[in-house]
């Protein structure tokens, strides 16, 4: 898989995830990829300033990330 192809993919893991984060006020978006296996993600709105985004970045994006793309190492909030 290229990197667009995994940007795509990574893109629909975050669609299946984001009316969660919509719902208490918050959002995500994509940052980047690198070496095809970390992912950098930016939580916005009210996910920035909630106490649980980093029990909400693992338990939560990096999961559903992890089941679209299995090669998925890490997945970290960029400020």
């Amino acid at each position: 898989m290229n990197t667009e192809e995994l940007k795509s993919t990574i893109e629909k893991a975050l669609e299946e995830i984001r009316p969660f984060l919509n719902s208490d006020g918050g959002d995500i978006t994509l940052v980047d990829v690198e070496e095809g296996k970390h992912v950098k993600v930016r939580l916005e709105g009210a996910c920035t300033s909630c106490k649980i985004n980093q029990m909400t970045l693992k338990a939560g994006v990096e999961t559903t990330i992890k089941k679209y793309a299995p090669q998925i190492e890490t997945v970290v909030n960029v400020a």
